[in-house]
């Protein structure tokens, strides 16, 4: 267990009124985390999860921020100590995501919150599936495509992606790392490394927008970020394809669920 995840944990034991709500939230992290390692999107869960516990929609997403922040930090660090790094081709794509960002946060916080719950319905659903029937990626890459024409159509697409990313972020991820594998041509080790590096990058900004607004709640977020880093941590210490396969359909099942209260209820 992380210390972050045990100080958390101590929190919760010595307090009388015994909150379930946080305790949930440590847990969903926690499987929020090991899903995100083992095969993506964790926030497809515990978005939802916020809101069914009362928070509204733009409050739920900007706490979401606090654990994705967290866990990519971690991510990043982790990558650095191995050397491995895709600077300064991930700083030029966090730059262009976080200026999509923070137009992408600022919709988030005025929208309307049922219209909210009704697009991220449908997001959960398109994303889930995408993952299911995702392409298998070639590990035999060319020579990497990160400068020039190619490094400015990425910062563009980039910006949208941030755009996104600011808005929802669910399942972002995975539209990153198809982008870089198959525009830029990346081996998937460099992929991820960019991808965590981007995703911390303009996290900060839409975190930082959705603080001044006042919609983050403080206690759920690192709730749910001590849970994510214990997660991540645990799946670590797992092989990815062992369990990719039941931690799908278990993401299948649930997210329609989800999806489906979200629309309707």
């Amino acid at each position: 267990m992380s210390l972050c995840a045990f100080i958390t944990f101590l929190y919760l034991c010595v307090h009388m009124a015994f909150p379930y709500d946080l305790m949930l939230l440590v847990a969903a992290g926690l499987f929020a985390g090991f899903i995100n390692t083992m095969a993506g999107g964790g926030s497809l869960l515990t978005l939802p999860l916020m809101i069914f516990l009362g928070l509204p929609p733009a409050t739920a997403n900007g706490t979401n921020r606090v654990a994705i922040f967290v866990a990519t930090g971690s991510a990043v660090f982790g990558f650095r100590t191995k050397k491995i790094t895709s600077y300064p081709f991930s700083m030029y794509l966090g730059v262009a995501a976080l200026l999509g960002a923070l137009i992408g946060a600022r919709i988030a916080i005025d929208i309307d919150g049922m219209l909210f719950n009704r697009i991220l319905a449908i997001i959960m659903i398109v994303v889930v599936v995408l993952m299911v029937v995702k392409p298998s990626y070639n590990v035999n890459m060319l020579v990497p495509k990160t400068t020039g024409k190619t490094l400015v159509w990425s910062m563009i697409a980039f910006f949208f992606i941030g755009i996104y990313g600011g808005f929802i972020n669910a399942g972002i991820g995975f539209i990153m790392m198809l982008f870089m594998s198959y525009v830029n041509q990346m081996d998937l080790i460099r992929v991820n490394a960019t991808k965590v590096a981007v995703a911390f990058i303009y996290t900060s900004g839409a975190l930082l927008t959705f603080a001044l607004s006042g919609n983050i709640d403080w206690k759920y977020g690192i709730a749910l970020a001590s849970g994510n880093a214990a997660g991540a941590f645990f799946a670590s210490r797992f092989s990815v394809k062992k369990g990719e396969g039941v931690i799908k359909m278990v993401m299948l099942v649930m997210v329609i669920i989800m999806a489906f209260k979200l629309w309707f209820l």
